[in-house]
């Protein structure tokens, strides 16, 4: 039996802890109203037998009191509740030390591997993580009310980033690029005006990137379109330049190559600029800024051409890759990349189909770009087409004081999501039950979702003034409150939700995906969105129901649920539980199929959604990521690929693995044989592990999770 103790951490069950701290109790109270040592160990043995998996140390403290109430032991029973109180409060004096120590002497695992983005050892990155375990600790002890640090520890709900509660900050957002531009701004106090060429305005978006990504603790999002105008911007400067240089000594189809080659140079630098900038600097949390770039090529948009050119150029340089420090090409985590498919290169024969198939080219070497229908944004988002923020949370539709639609300069207070499956097996196959629960468990999580949003009300602009003051999200004065823009839904706030797929098999026994499991789960989801929907007209807060991306908490959940409830069959055997409305990666079904089932739980899953197929040999099959792009655009909103990604821990060469002419795995680059330092991953269950050779199938690499 585990005993999960108040810092999340575990160990064994200890019997005579138990028995030590009902003696310290007798010793209180007069000899009469002591309980004898048969009778402390009679509770021990009580407790030790009732065979939990996983126990909370609060539950222990609890039976304890239940036995000596069944004992009569009045006296005692308060004094071992006094006792209780007396060690809580010496626990509130400092409760973090054991977490903070391990994690300097790089053994807190959970907590160096929660974010893969992160160098855990590095003292910059240790100085966020101590702070982080600190605000946990104030979250779980003070801020959040008892039965909703319960309901976290015990896997009901996730109260997200409670490493950041602690803190007046908010989610992700979409940044207010275009404001910035053409308005200016102010970073450390000094003045930044608007920029008069391409690769200035490259320089400063990623200064204003860096900025907001260290006074936020999720992602953001920059439309890329706002760029367009700086390259025409500096395109005419460079066509007066090439007039009053030269006049009439060269012809003008001379001058017009001399300023398309130096429209070219600048248009690389610029992109390069943005590349490699976000890859190498440092926010204040310890990583490179998370942000995703939005490529959306606007028919209405007067620098649509501008726009094309930087596309195709930010491609080009995805697909190429940035040197690592053995100077071998690898693929950088940021930015991230949306390309937008609509009419105009969607592989119908549009203007712009040759951008679309190098988005293919790089999707296949590199993974990204992530592919959005503007087709399926238009209906599902009244006609608007527009970026997800940075962590794939979708903003919901809001008009200013003048009826036009406004995204961005806009964002998300913050995320709670539910574990569908434990409300499955505490139903125990009873389908009446289980809707009884999930209308408890919606309710702790409205709860806990206002609890994020009170925790912001009230707050100056003066916490991030390049947020609130210098145009990110607003321009407030100095000591201005934001409540205006958490109220009336201008921001969202989200309710995310795990395990669509393992709550169906519990409840109906059959996979969401056949007709009785497909009607069941969409009434799940369609109960969720009511309840955000009832939520936002009771509030006037923006609620919104979003498939969770946090790969981690499906295998936090299901951890949980096996330690207290057991093996169960397709449930919690598999070690994770399924992301959203996923279907399991284990079911036989073709792409196709995959995004025709998933788009029906992508419309009702608003405020925001991903879904994802798997092909092999990418690099080969690039006619047949084309056709899966046409599907898209016609009937998913929002997509991406996964596949095999082999990765060499001696040179860093991530490209495919070849096997050589002696039938042996061998590092194209740097031709390292050595199987133990080769790693085979896959993007398909988000396990990032360490993957193992199975036995006897020495050229298969083997998922731990899900034996791909």
């Amino acid at each position: 039996m585990k005993v999960i103790k108040r810092d999340n951490s575990v160990c064994d069950f200890d019997r005579s802890k138990i028995a030590i701290a009902i003696r310290k109790a007798n010793e209180a109270v007069d000899p009469e109203d002591r309980a004898t040592e048969k009778q402390i160990e009679s509770i021990v043995d009580d407790i030790a037998s009732r065979h939990r998996l996983r126990l909370l140390v609060e539950d222990i403290q609890d039976m304890v009191e239940e036995k000596l109430m069944e004992l009569q032991k009045y006296q005692l029973m308060k004094a071992y509740m006094l006792y209780r109180y007396e060690r809580a409060l010496i626990r509130k004096a400092n409760t973090t030390d054991e977490s903070i120590l391990s994690l300097i002497k790089n053994s807190n695992k959970d907590v160096m591997e929660e974010n893969s983005n992160k160098n855990a050892r590095t003292a910059s990155t240790q100085r966020d993580l101590i702070a982080g375990e600190v605000s946990k600790d104030l979250t779980k002890r003070i801020l959040l009310p008892k039965h909703i640090s319960k309901a976290h520890e015990e896997g009901a709900i996730h109260f997200h980033d409670a490493d950041y509660f602690l803190q007046p900050i908010f989610n992700c957002c979409l940044i207010n690029i275009k404001d910035m531009l053409e308005n200016g701004t102010v970073m450390n106090g000094k003045m930044i005006e608007s920029p008069k060429s391409f690769q200035t305005a490259c320089t400063i978006t990623t200064q204003i990137i860096a900025s907001v990504a260290s006074s936020q603790y999720g992602g953001q999002s920059v439309n890329i379109a706002h760029l367009g105008k700086y390259l025409r911007r500096t395109k005419e400067k460079y066509v007066q330049q090439c007039n009053e240089t030269f006049g009439n000594t060269l012809d003008d189809e001379t001058k017009k190559r001399f300023v398309e080659m130096r429209i070219q140079e600048s248009l690389k630098a610029g992109v390069q600029t943005i590349q490699y900038q976000i890859n190498t600097l440092m926010t204040t949390n310890g990583q490179s800024p998370f942000v995703t770039l939005f490529l959306y090529l606007d028919e209405k948009d007067e620098y649509i051409e501008e726009n094309a050119m930087i596309i195709e150029e930010i491609l080009k340089q995805r697909y190429q890759g940035i040197k690592n420090e053995k100077g071998v090409y690898v693929t950088p985590a940021f930015p991230k990349l949306i390309y937008v498919l609509d009419e105009n290169n969607c592989l119908k024969g549009g203007k712009y189909d040759y951008l679309t198939k190098l988005a293919v080219k790089c999707s296949s070497k590199r993974l990204y770009p992530d592919y959005i229908s503007a087709k399926k944004m238009r209906e599902y988002y009244e006609g608007n087409v527009f970026s997800p923020m940075g962590c794939r949370s979708f903003l919901s539709p809001w008009k200013d004081e003048n009826g036009n639609y406004k995204f961005e300069g806009r964002f998300n207070q913050g995320v709670v999501s539910i574990n569908l499956p434990q409300c499955g097996i505490l139903a125990k196959g009873d389908e009446k039950k289980f809707w009884e629960i999930l209308e408890e468990r919606l309710q702790l999580c409205y709860e806990a979702l206002m609890c994020r949003h009170n925790a912001l009300m009230g707050v100056t602009s003066d916490v991030s003034p390049v947020h609130w003051q210098y145009g990110a999200i607003a321009r407030l004065e100095p000591g201005e409150k934001i409540d205006k823009y958490l109220l009336n839904g201008y921001s969202t706030i989200s309710l995310g939700y795990i395990g669509l797929y393992e709550v169906t098999k519990l409840v109906k026994g059959c996979s969401h995906t056949s007709p009785e499991g497909t009607e069941f789960a969409v009434k799940i989801m369609n109960t969720l969105r009511e309840h955000c929907e009832k939520w936002k007209k009771e509030t006037g807060l923006g609620f919104g129901l979003y498939g969770t991306p946090a790969e981690s908490l499906c295998y936090r959940f299901a951890r949980i649920d096996k330690e207290r409830f057991g093996t169960i069959e397709d449930v919690t055997d598999k070690g994770y539980y399924t992301n959203s409305y996923h279907v399991d990666v284990r079911e036989n079904i073709d792409a196709f199929s995959k995004f025709t089932f998933e788009s029906q739980f992508q419309k009702i899953s608003s405020g925001g959604a991903i879904s994802y197929v798997e092909i092999p040999n990418m690099r080969h099959n690039l006619t047949a990521i084309e056709d899966v792009v046409r599907f898209i655009y016609d009937n998913i909103q929002y997509a991406e690929f996964n596949t095999k990604s082999d990765y060499c821990h001696v040179c860093g060469y991530d490209g495919e693995i070849i096997i050589n002419a002696d039938n042996e795995w061998e590092c194209p680059v740097c031709h390292n044989k050595d199987q133990r330092k080769m790693n085979v991953t896959r993007r398909t269950c988000g396990y990032l592990g360490e993957n193992f050779w199975n036995v006897g199938k020495t050229k298969e690499i083997k998922s731990r999770v899900l034996h791909l």
